[in-house]
């Protein structure tokens, strides 16, 4: 049963009902009025008790008794073998005489809307670059932007402030050492992923790292042609990540899901002002105090001065 936090009758709450009405001699107005509830609902309450002990109190299924228009199993087993075949929609349609849309939304149910799914899962394939800046990973997080504290701290959804906007995070992770570079900035257009590049290649080239590929996904930014032209000027091999696999830019993504339990979620701002000046510490700790688990628990600073043999 997952009941939600406003909800009215719980099981328990249920149970309490009955046994006040049953034992304890309260009148079903006054017992439902307790538990929040209307009077026929708790006769509902009491009715199902009766019949079935206190196991009648839980949540009944809510799928129907009988579907008179639910294609038969048999049916079902053949566009699944003829998926298995690999025919399209349209073929298995024809095939069987059934509406295509019939046969897409049990292609759907199975698992088996793309052909793709067909395919068996390629291995899991861990790297680690060998050096810091072979490779930087590149990302972006969109957050709504903050007036107040919201529903999510109050429990209040009334006068809920819409059309406030984003806040667009770019990330930037050494794959070598982990070390990270963040900034806020208000989109992602080809101009700001352009400039947070350049300040990124300077971030790392103030700690001693040149860098030499950068991956990201396939975004229309960094598929533009000021992306390239900056990527080549600064004699960066530009990478980008498989169509819908965003595991190949997996360091990346670990950050950001990092950054939203240690940063962004931690604790409820005020503002997005309030949030932005959150950010330096946390990527200050982040770099320089917390251990990582992929690096024997060094830190991403140890790890860089480690591998650039800095290290006293």
């Amino acid at each position: 049963m997952n009941v939600h936090k406003n909800a009215r009758l719980t099981v328990h709450g249920r149970v309490l009902l009955v046994r006040r009405v049953m034992e304890e001699g309260w009148t079903v107005a006054s017992a439902s009025d307790a538990a929040g509830c209307t009077e026929r609902t708790g006769f509902k309450w009491l009715a199902r008790y009766r019949t079935g002990g206190e196991a009648a109190l839980a949540d009944r299924s809510s799928a129907p008794w009988r579907c008179p228009h639910r294609l038969p199993d048999e049916i079902v087993a053949a566009i699944e073998r003829l998926r298995r075949q690999r025919l399209t929609g349209p073929q298995i349609a024809r095939a069987l005489d059934l509406p295509r849309s019939t046969v897409g939304a049990i292609l759907r149910r199975l698992g088996l809307g793309r052909l793709s799914a067909l395919e068996p899962k390629p291995p899991v394939v861990r790297y680690e670059r060998a050096a810091p800046g072979d490779l930087i990973h590149i990302d972006t997080k969109k957050l709504g932007r903050i007036d107040g504290i919201g529903h999510r701290i109050t429990g209040d959804r009334r006068g809920q402030k819409k059309g406030i906007g984003w806040d667009l995070v770019h990330v930037c992770v050494d794959d070598a050492s982990r070390l990270a570079y963040t900034e806020i900035l208000p989109d992602e257009k080809k101009a700001s992923a352009c400039a947070f590049l350049a300040r990124a290649l300077s971030f790392f080239a103030a700690h001693g790292v040149s860098v030499a590929r950068v991956m990201t996904d396939n975004g229309s930014a960094y598929r533009s042609h000021d992306f390239r032209q900056l990527c080549a000027a600064t004699g960066l091999r530009h990478i980008r990540t498989r169509p819908y696999t965003p595991r190949t830019n997996g360091k990346a993504e670990r950050f950001i899901q990092t950054s939203l339990r240690e940063w962004a979620y931690v604790r409820p701002y005020r503002s997005s002002e309030e949030r932005k000046q959150a950010m330096a510490p946390f990527i200050d700790r982040y770099n320089t105090q917390r251990p990582h688990s992929a690096l024997a628990n060094q830190t991403p600073w140890q790890r860089l001065n480690n591998l650039l043999g800095n290290d006293s």
